[in-house]
C-alpha cells in the first residue's frame, strides 16, 4: 500500500514522543473519591479527526453525559496512527474518571493484528465502560467510475488489474477493502490517509476512485450525488442505508462490522466505572438519542462493563481472523 500523507517512521516517532510526554508515575491516592465524582470537567478523547463518525458520536454522548454528571464533558480529538496516539494518551492518563476514551474496533480489535508491536495493551491498559453502538460502512465510488453495483466494480477491477486505488483512513476501511480484494480476487491499491474526511475529498475529486467509508463521512456526499454507494459492509442489509445491498449479496460471507465504546484507564475505581456505565446506558436508552445517532450512522447496541469485556476478547479473535484472511501483513 502507498502511504499518504505520513510515513510509518514519522508515525512511530510521534507515538514515542506522545508516550514520553504522557507517561507519569501513578501513585496511590490519585483517584478521585467516588462519592465526590465528578467535581470538574471531564475530557472525552477521540482517536480520529473532527468530522469522523467517532467524533460525531462523541459529541452527542458528551452533551448527554455532561447533563447527567453535572459537569462539562469536553471532546478532545487526537487523530493519527490508526488511533494509537489517542490510545497511548488515555492509557497513561490518571485513572480518576476525568479522562474517557471513545474507542473503536480500530484501537481495540484490529491494531493488535495490524502492528507487530503497540505502545499500549488494549486489554490491560483500559477498563471497559460500555459498548455504545455498531455501524455499517459503505462501499462508495466516484460517479465517473462506470459501475453501479459491487458486481460491476469487481468486473471492472478484473478487466483493469492494478489500475484501481482505494482510499482508507481507519482499520475498518482498510480491512474491508483488502477483504474485498482477497475474496473477490481483485487487485486495488490502498492509499492511506490521516482522516476519513480528507480521504473522501480525494474520492470526490477522482484522485482515488474507491473508498469503504463510514456513514457519517459519506452520507452527505452520497445524498448530494458526489459519490455513489454500491453496498454496505455488514452481513445484513442495514436499516440506516436501506437501499444499499450488503456486499455479501455478491461476495458470500463478507461481513466487516465496526463498533464504538467507552473506556477509562486501567485501575480507575470500580464505583466510577459503574457510575459512568450506568449513565451511558441510560443515555443510550433514550429514544431521541438513538434517533440522533442513527442520523449519523450508528445503530445503538449497548453492553455494560462485564458483557462488553467478553465482547472485546471475542472481537480480538474475530478481527485477527479478518486481517489474516485478507492477507494483511502487520507493520
Amino acid at each position: 500500500m502507498r502511504s499518504k500523507p505520513e510515513s510509518s517512521t514519522r508515525a512511530r516517532a510521534v507515538l514515542l514522543a506522545c508516550a514520553a510526554a504522557c507517561a507519569f508515575a501513578m501513585a496511590p491516592g490519585l483517584a478521585a473519591e467516588p462519592a465526590n465524582y465528578p467535581t470538574r470537567p471531564i475530557r472525552l478523547v477521540v482517536p480520529f479527526a473532527p468530522g469522523s463518525a467517532t467524533d460525531s458520536m462523541a459529541r452527542v454522548m458528551a452533551h448527554e453525559l455532561g447533563q447527567r454528571l453535572g459537569q462539562n464533558v469536553v471532546v478532545e480529538d487526537r487523530p493519527g496512527a490508526f488511533g494509537q496516539i489517542a490510545a497511548v494518551f488515555v492509557a497513561t492518563s490518571r485513572p480518576d474518571g476525568y479522562t474517557i476514551f471513545m474507542a473503536t474496533n480500530t484501537t481495540h480489535s484490529a491494531n493488535p493484528h495490524l502492528y507487530k508491536s503497540l505502545p499500549y495493551d488494549p486489554v490491560k491498559d483500559f477498563e471497559p465502560v460500555a459498548r455504545t453502538a455498531t455501524l455499517p460502512f459503505m462501499l462508495v465510488v466516484n460517479p465517473a467510475l462506470p459501475v453501479k453495483t459491487t458486481a460491476e466494480l469487481i468486473s471492472y477491477a478484473r478487466a483493469n488489474p492494478g489500475k484501481l486505488a482505494y482510499a482508507s483512513a481507519s482499520s475498518t476501511s482498510l480491512v474491508a477493502a483488502e477483504s474485498l480484494n482477497t475474496q473477490a480476487r481483485i487487485t486495488m491499491t490502498g492509499v492511506m490517509y490521516k482522516s476519513s474526511p480528507q480521504a473522501i475529498l480525494d474520492v470526490i475529486s477522482g484522485e482515488v476512485p474507491v473508498m469503504v467509508a463510514d456513514f457519517a463521512t459519506a452520507i452527505a456526499h452520497v445524498s448530494a450525488g458526489r459519490v455513489k454507494v454500491l453496498g454496505v459492509t455488514t452481513g445484513r442489509r442495514s436499516a440506516l442505508v436501506p437501499d444499499a445491498p450488503p456486499i455479501a449479496d455478491t461476495v458470500k460471507g463478507f461481513d466487516v462490522t465496526s463498533w464504538n465504546g467507552l473506556f477509562v484507564p486501567a485501575a480507575t475505581p470500580k464505583p466510577i466505572v459503574e457510575r459512568l456505565a450506568r449513565e451511558t446506558l441510560d443515555v443510550l436508552g433514550k429514544k431521541d438519542v438513538a434517533e440522533r445517532l442513527a442520523a449519523i450512522g450508528f445503530e445503538v447496541d449497548p453492553l455494560g462493563p462485564d458483557a462488553f469485556s467478553l465482547y472485546l476478547r471475542a472481537q480480538l479473535d474475530y478481527w485477527g481472523k479478518l486481517i489474516r484472511d485478507a492477507g494483511i501483513e502487520p507493520e
